[in-house]
């Protein structure tokens, strides 16, 4: 394709893109930033952050202390500066996340690299929880960044920094905690250790600077379940949400514990298999899917963390021969995926309990975790990086169960 047709293709689909945002998007006013915002100057201004709740509604701040001290510059801005930082900053990585995941393909392919990373944008613009993490001011996308910084240029070269920035992510929101829990299956203990210890001093330390913050979150709010949400929400894509949704009343906790430990039984196998292949990207696809699956509460936006397995969809379906099943399989099943996932089909099911359909239908973003945690295929033996774990036993590749020896370190 010509430079002149790629700017032409690039423009028309920024448009359609914004046309589609602009006549589609729920409007949220920003308004988990305006938690924050409004959390933050309050804090600063004496009082206590957790008794902080937003004028309206009963939402207030549900992060950890030190989340709250990465906030506080947020206390100097006017609230439209609030506003461009935050929407900058969340655009800024999700283009250099998009290059960085696409790098491989990119070059496999010989694509215009421009080209790719612009279509990228145009398509995660429509993606509903890009759409919802942006119009809410939320941090998601951020985190994914630093996650993924810390997987692919530094733990999976054996880097002294490997670890770092899961700590910092964790530390922010607990959830990325997941991603500690992926390292020590996967048998990084130093980067393991290195995120685990960061995390740890970063907690102490927002404790010693503000010690009756972190004593009302560790014993009070993180307790609060009240303080996020109801469970059978519909935008709450988790399994605990499946469970919630089923009856009216109390969500049955036995199944939930049933229904989590079979998808980390999932998570376990697969995660090693792709550290055993050195397919580091797939590690963090599905670490990433485990964890909006396993929490109690995952909102739609939380759902950004599926973009790494809709690039190795993508690639993976590139990289097999042309008009094959594999080919057409693959895409296919990112190209569905996607349109589930852009098009907000499980607000149809808003408010209703119970019945076959309303479980079919109000769960369809946790079906889609379920086949891109299943389905997403790994690399095709390729080595294991430096500085990581050699797992050997049976792995799960793109084609079928390979049996690996145990490799021998030298």
């Amino acid at each position: 394709m010509s430079r002149g047709r790629q700017i032409a293709t690039v423009s028309a689909l920024a448009v359609a893109s914004l046309v589609f945002v602009a006549l589609f998007a729920q409007r949220h006013g920003f308004f988990d930033l305006n938690v924050y915002y409004g959390a933050v100057r309050f804090w600063t201004s004496g009082g206590e952050i957790y008794d902080f709740v937003r004028p309206y509604s009963t939402y207030g701040f549900t992060y950890p202390p030190f989340a709250a001290l990465a906030m506080l510059p947020m206390a100097l801005l006017s609230w439209p500066a609030a506003i461009v930082v935050s929407s900058v900053a969340t655009a800024l990585v999700t283009w250099w996340l998009l290059r960085l995941l696409l790098g491989p393909v990119i070059a496999a392919q010989r694509w215009t690299p421009w080209f790719v990373v612009a279509v990228a944008l145009c398509l995660v613009t429509v993606y509903e929880p890009m759409r919802e993490t942006f119009l809410f001011g939320q941090v998601n996308m951020l985190l994914l960044g630093l996650v993924a910084a810390d997987l692919l240029l530094f733990t999976r070269k054996g880097s002294r920094w490997g670890g770092v920035g899961i700590g910092l992510a964790t530390a922010i929101k607990l959830t990325p905690g997941i991603f500690i829990v992926y390292l020590l299956i996967t048998k990084r203990w130093r980067a393991a250790a290195v995120a685990s210890g960061t995390a740890a001093a970063a907690t102490l330390g927002a404790a010693a600077v503000a010690p009756d913050a972190s004593r009302e979150f560790w014993t009070s709010a993180l307790w609060d379940t009240d303080r996020v949400g109801v469970l059978s929400f519909i935008s709450n894509q988790s399994l605990q949400g499946v469970v919630a949704r089923l009856t009216a009343g109390h969500p049955s906790k036995a199944l939930w514990a049933v229904l989590v430990l079979a998808v980390l039984a999932v998570w376990f196998v697969r995660s090693r298999a792709a550290v055993a292949r050195g397919d580091e990207v797939a590690g963090l696809a599905f670490t990433g899917i485990i964890g909006v699956l396993i929490s109690p509460v995952t909102w739609v936006h939380h759902l950004v963390w599926l973009i790494p397995a809709f690039v190795l969809l993508v690639e993976r379906g590139f990289a097999a021969e042309p008009g094959s099943r594999r080919r057409w399989s693959l895409l296919g099943l990112a190209a569905v995926s996607y349109a589930i996932l852009s098009s907000r089909v499980v607000w149809l099911w808003e408010g209703e309990v119970g019945g076959v359909g309303t479980l079919l239908g109000s769960n369809l973003y946790v079906w889609v975790c379920l086949a891109l945690l299943c389905c997403t295929p790994l690399a095709a033996g390729s080595a294991a990086p430096e500085g990581a774990a050699q797992l050997g036993d049976v792995d799960v590749a793109a084609g079928g169960p390979v049996r690996r020896p145990k490799a021998v370190r030298v």
